[in-house]
Formats: C-alpha cells, sequence, structure tokens
C-alpha cells in the first residue's frame, strides 16, 4: 500500500513538472493568452469593497517583510515544541521565495497593467509565476504535512490549522487575480511550482 501511494505521489509529480514546462514555454511563446484576459476580466467584474478588504488580507503574508514574520513566527513555535526538524525545515521552505525570483527573471514578463485590468496593489517584481501563490503552496503545504505527522498534537488543532493552510492554498491564486497583480497562467504556474517545492520539503522531511 505505502509502495503503491509513493509511486502514485511520483509519477502525479512528473504530470506536474511537464505542466509547469509546458506552460513556460506556451507564456513565452505568446506572452498574453486570451484565457488570461477573459479569467482576469470575470473575476475583477465582481469587485467592490468588502472584496477589496478580503483579498487584500489573503495577500498580505505573502509580502515582504511580512512572510518573514510569518516564517520566522512559526520557526519560533515549533522552536519552543522542541521540533528540531519541523523548524529547520519551516525555514528552508522560504528559499521558495528564491526558486520565484528565479523563474521570473528568465520568463520576465510584465506584471498585468492598465487598461487590461484594474490594479488594486501595484508590485514591482516581474509576472511569471506567481511567487505569493508558490509561497503559499510551499509554506503553508508544509505545514499541513507537519500536522499530518506529529500526531501528539491534539487532533482538533491539527485539523483547525490544516484547514486553515489548505483555505490559503485555495484562495491565494484568485486574490492575486482579482487584485490585478497576476495572470491566470501565473497563479497556475505558481501551484505547480509550489507543489513541486513541497514535494522536495516533503521528500526529506519525511525520509527516515
Amino acid at each position: 500500500m505505502q509502495r503503491k501511494r509513493e509511486w502514485i505521489i511520483k509519477n502525479l509529480m512528473i504530470v506536474i513538472v511537464i505542466g509547469f514546462i509546458a506552460l513556460t514555454i506556451l507564456v513565452l511563446l505568446d506572452p498574453l493568452p486570451n484565457i488570461d484576459k477573459e479569467f482576469s476580466a470575470e473575476v475583477q467584474e465582481h469587485s467592490n469593497p468588502l472584496l477589496d478588504t478580503i483579498m487584500r488580507a489573503l495577500s498580505w503574508a505573502g509580502y515582504t517583510p511580512n512572510s518573514t514574520y510569518v516564517v520566522a513566527g512559526v520557526i519560533i513555535i515549533f522552536l519552543l515544541c522542541r521540533y528540531w526538524r519541523e523548524a529547520l525545515f519551516t525555514l528552508l521552505s522560504a528559499l521558495s521565495a528564491l526558486v520565484s525570483t528565479i523563474v521570473k527573471l528568465l520568463v520576465n514578463r510584465p506584471r498585468p497593467g492598465a487598461p487590461l485590468v484594474h490594479v488594486l496593489e501595484k508590485t514591482e517584481q516581474q509576472s511569471f509565476p506567481s511567487g505569493h501563490v508558490i509561497f503559499y503552496t510551499a509554506f503553508f503545504g508544509f505545514i499541513i504535512v507537519v500536522m499530518h505527522r506529529r500526531r501528539e498534537i491534539p487532533k482538533f488543532l491539527r485539523l483547525l490549522i490544516s484547514s486553515i493552510c489548505l483555505l490559503l492554498i485555495l484562495l491565494i491564486p484568485l486574490s492575486r487575480i482579482y487584485m490585478g497583480a497576476h495572470w491566470f497562467s501565473d497563479v497556475t504556474a505558481g501551484s505547480l511550482l509550489g507543489m513541486i517545492c513541497l514535494y522536495v520539503l516533503g521528500y526529506f522531511y519525511l525520509k527516515k
């Protein structure tokens, strides 16, 4: 059963890697496909002040220096609990930002802008892939892995933390598109690359 699960995960990761490479090539060949413009228009069509506030709040943890505070806070909690391995790998999860920066520089895709989208908050770095989505997938995804492994933590707390982390991972792509910071292909690539980073982290963390 364990070997079958590992086989499924490895093959899934191969598909994810191929998907990310294929998407990157497509964006290099066609920097602004119609699906990106249409998806952004559809999402931003429902904009209102309340949603603006919610989407800003969802993206808060991905901005610098906020992401540093969040990572440092979780590391301190793990250290206080004497979860030394978890603290180390939480720190390593922050390297997903470096991965994001390298790919952004290589692809060099401009950010969305007026009149194609309404930009709620202007950002600096290149657009592809979404650094927020990569970070959320790798960092919050790793916390979910920890909650699955550390069975001595009360079940209610593990489920609560895992649910919050999963919700953030699922909603951050929508937040970035809504705020006019990224295209659909940016956040899709971010999710794929984030899962690759999470797989590498999880592999070495769970390895005996």
